[in-house]
């Protein structure tokens, strides 16, 4: 089963009561995202000193709670023109330290993003089930990020081309007589295939743990 088909079963079986369960879904998203971005950002810290790397500079919006989070962690610092963003990391110029930094908070979706997922479908918990939205969808929400980043490590060396930002990385292509756009294209393909290999990692998951793709209310 696809996400899409997790997803759109689920949200059959979550909007039994009108807007006020189409409410709840989307209270649960928003507090789910809420909780997840500085959870993502940490992670990829922490996968980048666990692989043996080094973290300088982690940057949370204060609206994820970057204030608080950097009287904890020295290394974070409240502000971002993004969500959250490690922008000071140092890879000891391996890209298995890169990967595994960029990989990091997707062991998320493998547990418990799909199978809260549908565990919170199959019970229909509206708030539950939108708040696990982030953490199973996540590869796919990231397919112009840690997606295309992940794709861009995986098939070139070109530091043109390797980058979190897929958007930004285009236009600067755009300024570069003979750019490489066929790594380019190449990255954004592989983003593409390892979220799906992810998602499916984690629908496995979910599966030996009792809660088999969703189906539509009978």
């Amino acid at each position: 089963m696809s996400p899409l088909s997790d997803l759109l079963n689920g949200l059959d079986r979550c909007l039994t009561r009108g807007v006020r369960s189409l409410a709840l879904v989307l209270l649960g998203t928003l507090a789910g995202w809420w909780v997840y971005v500085p959870l993502h950002e940490l992670l990829h810290a922490a996968a980048c000193a666990a692989a043996g790397g080094g973290v300088s500079r982690l940057e949370i919006d204060g609206l994820y709670g970057g204030g608080l989070l950097s009287r904890v962690f020295p290394f974070v610092v409240s502000g971002s023109t993004y969500a959250g963003r490690l922008s000071g990391f140092d890879t000891r110029g391996s890209d298995w330290i890169y990967l595994a930094t960029d990989l990091g908070p997707f062991v998320l979706t493998l547990f418990p993003g799909v199978w809260l997922m549908r565990r919170a479908a199959s019970s229909q918990r509206g708030f539950l089930f939108g708040f696990s939205l982030p953490f199973a969808l996540a590869p796919f929400l990231s397919l112009t990020g840690d997606a295309y980043e992940i794709g861009s490590i995986l098939v070139t060396k070109d530091g043109r081309v390797r980058g979190d930002d897929l958007f930004k990385i285009a236009e600067a292509l755009g300024k570069i007589q003979g750019a490489p756009w066929g790594a380019f294209t190449l990255a954004a393909l592989a983003g593409l295939l390892w979220a799906c290999l992810t998602w499916a990692a984690g629908a496995w998951v979910a599966r030996r743990l009792g809660q088999p793709p969703m189906s539509r209310r009978d």
